[in-house]
Protein backbone atom coordinates (compact mmCIF):
# COMPACT_ATOMS: atom_id res chain seq x y z
CA UNK A 1 0.00 0.00 0.00
CA UNK A 2 1.57 3.40 -0.90
CA UNK A 3 2.59 5.73 1.61
CA UNK A 4 0.88 8.70 0.15
CA UNK A 5 -1.80 9.08 -2.39
CA UNK A 6 -0.76 10.32 -6.08
CA UNK A 7 -2.58 12.64 -7.99
CA UNK A 8 -1.68 11.74 -11.90
CA UNK A 9 -2.62 13.91 -15.21
CA UNK A 10 -1.73 12.31 -17.71
CA UNK A 11 -0.42 13.51 -20.95
CA UNK A 12 -2.16 14.89 -23.31
CA UNK A 13 0.40 14.62 -25.81
CA UNK A 14 2.10 11.49 -25.61
CA UNK A 15 4.80 10.49 -27.78
CA UNK A 16 3.25 8.91 -30.93
CA UNK A 17 4.16 5.32 -30.74
CA UNK A 18 5.79 5.16 -34.49
CA UNK A 19 8.49 8.11 -33.10
CA UNK A 20 8.55 5.97 -29.44
CA UNK A 21 9.13 2.95 -31.60
CA UNK A 22 12.58 4.70 -33.68
CA UNK A 23 13.39 5.45 -30.68
CA UNK A 24 13.41 2.60 -28.98
CA UNK A 25 15.18 0.83 -32.16
CA UNK A 26 18.49 2.99 -31.11
CA UNK A 27 17.96 4.85 -27.52
CA UNK A 28 21.20 5.92 -27.18
CA UNK A 29 22.09 6.71 -23.54
CA UNK A 30 20.39 9.58 -21.49
CA UNK A 31 19.45 11.19 -24.74
CA UNK A 32 15.78 10.54 -24.41
CA UNK A 33 13.11 10.58 -21.68
CA UNK A 34 9.62 8.97 -20.98
CA UNK A 35 6.28 11.16 -20.95
CA UNK A 36 5.73 11.48 -17.73
CA UNK A 37 8.19 11.87 -14.55
CA UNK A 38 7.09 11.74 -10.52
CA UNK A 39 7.11 14.81 -8.58
CA UNK A 40 6.98 14.63 -4.32
CA UNK A 41 7.35 17.65 -1.92
CA UNK A 42 8.63 17.69 1.17
CA UNK A 43 8.40 20.74 3.90
CA UNK A 44 10.13 20.76 7.45
CA UNK A 45 7.36 20.05 9.90
CA UNK A 46 5.00 18.72 7.35
CA UNK A 47 7.34 15.95 6.09
CA UNK A 48 6.65 14.67 2.62
CA UNK A 49 2.99 15.82 0.30
CA UNK A 50 1.61 16.74 -2.82
CA UNK A 51 2.38 13.86 -4.46
CA UNK A 52 2.22 13.47 -8.07
CA UNK A 53 2.45 11.90 -11.79
CA UNK A 54 2.50 14.53 -14.50
CA UNK A 55 3.95 15.63 -17.86
CA UNK A 56 7.23 14.99 -17.95
CA UNK A 57 8.31 18.72 -18.51
CA UNK A 58 10.35 21.80 -17.22
CA UNK A 59 10.59 22.11 -13.40
CA UNK A 60 10.15 26.16 -12.06
CA UNK A 61 13.11 27.22 -9.86
CA UNK A 62 13.36 30.29 -7.88
CA UNK A 63 17.01 31.48 -8.63
CA UNK A 64 17.77 31.57 -4.86
CA UNK A 65 16.90 28.03 -4.88
CA UNK A 66 19.32 26.72 -2.24
CA UNK A 67 20.62 23.79 -4.37
CA UNK A 68 21.78 26.24 -7.14
CA UNK A 69 24.10 27.66 -4.48
CA UNK A 70 24.90 25.20 -2.23
CA UNK A 71 24.53 22.12 -4.08
CA UNK A 72 21.63 20.17 -1.72
CA UNK A 73 21.47 17.67 -3.81
CA UNK A 74 21.38 13.88 -4.61
CA UNK A 75 20.09 10.72 -7.00
CA UNK A 76 20.11 7.27 -7.62
CA UNK A 77 20.15 5.17 -11.06
CA UNK A 78 18.55 1.85 -11.69
CA UNK A 79 17.00 0.00 -14.41
CA UNK A 80 13.69 -1.64 -15.19
CA UNK A 81 13.85 -4.89 -17.61
CA UNK A 82 11.43 -6.26 -19.69
CA UNK A 83 11.51 -10.24 -18.66
CA UNK A 84 11.85 -13.40 -20.58
CA UNK A 85 8.10 -13.51 -19.62
CA UNK A 86 7.01 -10.74 -21.07
CA UNK A 87 6.67 -8.92 -17.42
CA UNK A 88 8.98 -5.84 -16.51
CA UNK A 89 10.51 -5.65 -13.44
CA UNK A 90 13.41 -3.52 -11.61
CA UNK A 91 16.40 -4.63 -9.53
CA UNK A 92 16.62 -4.42 -5.64
CA UNK A 93 15.34 -1.46 -5.87
CA UNK A 94 14.49 -1.07 -2.44
CA UNK A 95 18.76 -1.36 -1.40
CA UNK A 96 18.56 2.27 -3.70
CA UNK A 97 15.91 3.47 -1.74
CA UNK A 98 18.46 2.89 1.34
CA UNK A 99 21.44 4.32 -0.55
CA UNK A 100 19.59 7.34 -1.14
CA UNK A 101 18.84 8.01 2.73
CA UNK A 102 22.18 7.05 3.60
CA UNK A 103 23.45 9.99 0.95
CA UNK A 104 20.75 12.09 2.44
CA UNK A 105 21.99 11.75 5.88
CA UNK A 106 25.24 12.52 4.52
CA UNK A 107 24.01 15.81 3.26
CA UNK A 108 21.57 17.29 5.98
CA UNK A 109 18.51 16.23 3.72
CA UNK A 110 15.73 14.45 4.54
CA UNK A 111 15.38 10.57 4.00
CA UNK A 112 12.61 9.50 2.04
CA UNK A 113 10.02 6.40 3.06
CA UNK A 114 11.78 3.50 1.33
CA UNK A 115 8.26 2.53 0.59
CA UNK A 116 7.21 5.78 -1.33
CA UNK A 117 10.95 5.54 -3.10
CA UNK A 118 9.70 2.19 -4.67
CA UNK A 119 5.88 3.35 -4.85
CA UNK A 120 7.24 6.22 -7.38
CA UNK A 121 9.24 4.23 -9.57
CA UNK A 122 6.71 1.44 -9.99
CA UNK A 123 3.93 4.25 -10.53
CA UNK A 124 6.16 5.91 -13.44
CA UNK A 125 7.22 2.40 -14.57
CA UNK A 126 3.36 1.60 -14.73
CA UNK A 127 2.89 4.69 -16.73
CA UNK A 128 5.16 4.66 -19.43
CA UNK A 129 5.82 0.84 -19.52
CA UNK A 130 5.39 0.74 -23.38
CA UNK A 131 9.27 3.20 -23.05
CA UNK A 132 10.41 -0.34 -22.11
CA UNK A 133 12.66 -1.49 -24.48
CA UNK A 134 12.07 -5.13 -25.32
CA UNK A 135 15.49 -5.58 -27.44
CA UNK A 136 17.76 -7.70 -25.72
CA UNK A 137 20.38 -5.96 -23.60
CA UNK A 138 18.12 -2.82 -23.74
CA UNK A 139 16.53 -1.54 -20.60
CA UNK A 140 14.73 1.65 -19.40
CA UNK A 141 17.02 4.19 -16.96
CA UNK A 142 15.24 5.36 -13.51
CA UNK A 143 16.73 8.47 -12.25
CA UNK A 144 15.49 9.86 -8.88
CA UNK A 145 16.92 12.58 -7.27
CA UNK A 146 15.40 15.16 -4.71
CA UNK A 147 17.21 18.76 -4.50
CA UNK A 148 17.02 21.38 -2.25
CA UNK A 149 14.13 24.46 -2.95
CA UNK A 150 14.27 26.47 -0.26
CA UNK A 151 14.59 30.20 -1.30
CA UNK A 152 17.50 31.53 0.75
CA UNK A 153 20.79 32.57 0.76
CA UNK A 154 22.19 31.68 4.44
CA UNK A 155 24.96 29.31 4.45
CA UNK A 156 24.45 28.16 7.99
CA UNK A 157 21.97 25.59 7.81
CA UNK A 158 20.65 23.20 5.52
CA UNK A 159 17.30 24.06 3.45
CA UNK A 160 13.85 22.96 4.99
CA UNK A 161 12.05 22.28 1.78
CA UNK A 162 13.11 19.50 -1.05
CA UNK A 163 11.56 18.07 -4.21
CA UNK A 164 12.02 14.24 -4.78
CA UNK A 165 11.61 13.62 -8.40
CA UNK A 166 11.72 10.77 -10.64
CA UNK A 167 11.97 10.25 -14.37
CA UNK A 168 12.82 7.91 -17.09
CA UNK A 169 15.30 7.06 -20.18
CA UNK A 170 15.20 4.19 -22.50
CA UNK A 171 19.09 2.99 -22.88
CA UNK A 172 20.87 0.81 -25.61
CA UNK A 173 23.41 -1.59 -24.73
CA UNK A 174 26.14 -0.18 -22.92
CA UNK A 175 28.27 -2.58 -25.23
CA UNK A 176 26.72 -2.26 -28.37
CA UNK A 177 29.75 -2.87 -30.20
CA UNK A 178 31.07 -5.50 -28.54
CA UNK A 179 32.94 -5.84 -25.12
CA UNK A 180 36.01 -4.00 -25.45
CA UNK A 181 38.30 -3.73 -22.12
CA UNK A 182 38.81 -0.30 -21.08
CA UNK A 183 42.32 1.23 -20.55
CA UNK A 184 42.63 3.24 -16.89
CA UNK A 185 44.77 6.29 -15.99
CA UNK A 186 46.26 6.38 -12.45
CA UNK A 187 45.85 10.08 -11.34
CA UNK A 188 48.50 11.14 -9.11
CA UNK A 189 46.94 15.08 -9.38
CA UNK A 190 42.87 14.50 -8.45
CA UNK A 191 41.30 12.69 -5.90
CA UNK A 192 37.49 12.07 -5.67
CA UNK A 193 37.25 11.79 -2.45
CA UNK A 194 38.64 12.41 0.79
CA UNK A 195 38.17 10.82 4.54
CA UNK A 196 35.00 12.50 6.48
CA UNK A 197 33.96 13.84 3.14
CA UNK A 198 31.13 13.22 0.66
CA UNK A 199 32.91 10.04 -1.18
CA UNK A 200 29.80 7.47 0.11
CA UNK A 201 27.04 9.62 -0.76
CA UNK A 202 25.70 9.69 -4.58
CA UNK A 203 26.04 13.62 -4.64
CA UNK A 204 26.15 15.81 -8.02
CA UNK A 205 29.10 17.63 -6.84
CA UNK A 206 31.40 14.48 -6.59
CA UNK A 207 30.90 13.90 -9.80
CA UNK A 208 31.21 17.28 -11.25
CA UNK A 209 34.26 16.84 -8.83
CA UNK A 210 35.61 14.18 -11.24
CA UNK A 211 35.49 15.34 -14.56
CA UNK A 212 38.96 17.48 -14.45
CA UNK A 213 40.39 13.72 -13.60
CA UNK A 214 38.29 11.72 -16.38
CA UNK A 215 39.61 14.61 -18.45
CA UNK A 216 43.16 13.84 -18.32
CA UNK A 217 42.45 10.16 -18.56
CA UNK A 218 41.50 10.89 -22.07
CA UNK A 219 44.05 13.24 -23.06
CA UNK A 220 46.87 10.48 -21.82
CA UNK A 221 45.18 8.32 -24.09
CA UNK A 222 42.56 6.44 -21.82
CA UNK A 223 39.14 5.61 -21.65
CA UNK A 224 38.61 6.17 -17.69
CA UNK A 225 40.35 7.28 -14.74
CA UNK A 226 41.34 5.52 -11.52
CA UNK A 227 41.01 6.99 -8.19
CA UNK A 228 43.53 6.69 -5.45
CA UNK A 229 43.48 7.54 -1.61
CA UNK A 230 43.67 11.17 -0.86
CA UNK A 231 46.44 10.48 1.66
CA UNK A 232 49.24 8.81 -0.11
CA UNK A 233 47.95 8.29 -2.95
CA UNK A 234 48.91 4.67 -3.28
CA UNK A 235 45.71 2.94 -2.21
CA UNK A 236 42.97 1.95 -5.21
CA UNK A 237 39.84 2.85 -4.72
CA UNK A 238 37.44 3.47 -7.48
CA UNK A 239 37.32 3.68 -11.79
CA UNK A 240 35.75 6.18 -12.78
CA UNK A 241 32.19 5.96 -11.04
CA UNK A 242 32.29 2.17 -10.71
CA UNK A 243 33.74 -0.20 -8.30
CA UNK A 244 37.06 -2.23 -9.23
CA UNK A 245 37.34 -6.00 -8.50
CA UNK A 246 40.32 -7.63 -9.10
CA UNK A 247 40.79 -11.63 -9.99
CA UNK A 248 43.77 -13.57 -8.59
CA UNK A 249 44.01 -16.58 -10.21
CA UNK A 250 41.62 -18.88 -12.94
CA UNK A 251 39.57 -21.23 -13.44
CA UNK A 252 38.27 -23.48 -9.42
CA UNK A 253 41.30 -21.56 -8.03
CA UNK A 254 40.04 -18.17 -8.91
CA UNK A 255 39.38 -15.46 -5.80
CA UNK A 256 38.37 -11.60 -6.10
CA UNK A 257 39.35 -8.98 -3.85
CA UNK A 258 37.23 -5.46 -4.26
CA UNK A 259 38.60 -2.23 -2.15
CA UNK A 260 36.81 -2.21 0.97
CA UNK A 261 34.24 0.50 1.86
CA UNK A 262 35.87 3.23 4.16
CA UNK A 263 33.76 5.79 3.18
CA UNK A 264 35.21 7.55 0.58
CA UNK A 265 33.63 4.94 -2.01
CA UNK A 266 30.19 4.53 -3.13
CA UNK A 267 28.58 1.54 -1.88
CA UNK A 268 27.55 0.26 -5.28
CA UNK A 269 24.68 -2.12 -5.26
CA UNK A 270 26.03 -3.86 -8.45
CA UNK A 271 29.24 -4.53 -6.31
CA UNK A 272 27.35 -5.90 -3.58
CA UNK A 273 25.74 -7.91 -5.75
CA UNK A 274 28.72 -9.56 -6.60
CA UNK A 275 29.86 -10.43 -3.06
CA UNK A 276 26.63 -12.60 -2.51
CA UNK A 277 26.56 -14.10 -6.44
CA UNK A 278 30.74 -15.05 -6.77
CA UNK A 279 30.51 -17.26 -3.54
CA UNK A 280 27.55 -19.06 -5.31
CA UNK A 281 29.29 -19.35 -8.11
CA UNK A 282 32.57 -20.94 -5.87
CA UNK A 283 34.57 -17.66 -6.39
CA UNK A 284 35.49 -16.77 -2.86
CA UNK A 285 35.38 -12.60 -2.72
CA UNK A 286 37.58 -10.28 -0.09
CA UNK A 287 36.64 -6.95 0.58
CA UNK A 288 40.64 -5.48 1.03
CA UNK A 289 42.78 -3.10 -0.21
CA UNK A 290 45.37 -3.04 -3.08
CA UNK A 291 48.04 -0.54 -3.66
CA UNK A 292 49.46 0.44 -7.78
CA UNK A 293 52.51 -1.16 -6.68
CA UNK A 294 50.77 -4.33 -5.52
CA UNK A 295 48.21 -3.80 -8.70
CA UNK A 296 51.10 -3.88 -11.34
CA UNK A 297 53.66 -6.87 -9.50
CA UNK A 298 50.49 -8.73 -9.43
CA UNK A 299 49.98 -8.39 -13.35
CA UNK A 300 53.39 -9.23 -13.99
CA UNK A 301 53.85 -11.66 -12.16
CA UNK A 302 50.48 -13.73 -13.49
CA UNK A 303 48.86 -13.81 -10.00
CA UNK A 304 46.21 -10.71 -11.07
CA UNK A 305 44.47 -12.21 -14.14
CA UNK A 306 41.97 -9.88 -14.48
CA UNK A 307 40.09 -7.00 -13.18
CA UNK A 308 36.89 -5.25 -13.89
CA UNK A 309 34.72 -2.32 -13.04
CA UNK A 310 30.80 -2.94 -11.95
CA UNK A 311 28.06 -0.37 -11.80
CA UNK A 312 24.75 -0.09 -12.67
CA UNK A 313 25.72 0.83 -16.25
CA UNK A 314 28.08 -1.31 -18.07
CA UNK A 315 27.01 -4.34 -14.86
CA UNK A 316 30.78 -5.31 -15.57
CA UNK A 317 33.39 -3.63 -17.33
CA UNK A 318 36.76 -5.21 -18.16
CA UNK A 319 39.89 -3.36 -17.52
CA UNK A 320 42.71 -3.98 -19.77
CA UNK A 321 45.12 -1.60 -19.46
CA UNK A 322 46.91 0.56 -16.56
CA UNK A 323 48.92 3.87 -17.37
CA UNK A 324 50.42 6.31 -15.35
CA UNK A 325 52.69 9.15 -15.00
CA UNK A 326 55.60 6.76 -14.35
CA UNK A 327 54.10 3.22 -15.01
CA UNK A 328 52.47 1.15 -17.93
CA UNK A 329 51.12 -2.23 -17.64
CA UNK A 330 48.45 -4.56 -18.86
CA UNK A 331 46.34 -6.84 -17.13
CA UNK A 332 46.57 -10.72 -18.65
CA UNK A 333 46.65 -10.44 -22.08
CA UNK A 334 44.38 -7.54 -21.99
CA UNK A 335 41.25 -8.81 -22.86
CA UNK A 336 38.23 -9.80 -21.39
CA UNK A 337 38.72 -12.87 -18.51
CA UNK A 338 36.81 -16.29 -18.06
CA UNK A 339 35.50 -15.05 -14.29
CA UNK A 340 34.33 -11.36 -15.43
CA UNK A 341 32.20 -12.70 -18.31
CA UNK A 342 31.05 -15.53 -15.93
CA UNK A 343 29.50 -13.34 -13.41
CA UNK A 344 28.12 -10.65 -15.91
CA UNK A 345 25.89 -13.20 -17.77
CA UNK A 346 25.01 -14.82 -13.93
CA UNK A 347 23.67 -11.24 -13.29
CA UNK A 348 22.38 -10.10 -16.37
CA UNK A 349 20.74 -13.33 -16.84
CA UNK A 350 18.90 -12.98 -13.37
CA UNK A 351 18.09 -9.18 -14.18
CA UNK A 352 16.07 -10.04 -16.89
CA UNK A 353 14.52 -13.28 -15.87
CA UNK A 354 16.29 -15.83 -17.79
CA UNK A 355 17.99 -17.52 -14.82
CA UNK A 356 17.29 -18.40 -11.31
CA UNK A 357 16.66 -15.62 -8.80
CA UNK A 358 17.26 -17.21 -5.44
CA UNK A 359 18.27 -13.83 -3.65
CA UNK A 360 14.70 -11.87 -4.29
CA UNK A 361 16.74 -9.21 -6.27
CA UNK A 362 14.15 -9.01 -8.93
CA UNK A 363 11.37 -6.75 -7.68
CA UNK A 364 8.17 -7.69 -10.45
CA UNK A 365 6.22 -4.17 -11.50
CA UNK A 366 3.98 -5.07 -14.55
Amino acid sequence: MSTLDFEIALSERPTPAAERDRILADPGWGRHFTDHMVLIQYTEGKGWHDARLQPYGPIPMDPASQVLHYSQELFEGLKAYRQADGTIATFRPFSNAARMNRSAARMAMPSIPEQLFVDALELLVRTDQDWVPSTEGYSLYLRPFMFATTRALGVNQPADEYLFVVIASPSGNYYARGIRPVSVWLSQDYTRAAPGGTGEAKTGGNYAASFAGQAQAVENGCDQVVWLDAVERRWVEEVGSMNLVFVYGSGAEARLLTPALTGTMLPGITRDSMLKLAPDLGVPVEEGRISVDQWESGCASGEISEVFGCGTAAVISPVGHVKGPDREFTIGDGEPGEISMRLREELIGIQYGTRPDPYGWVHKIV
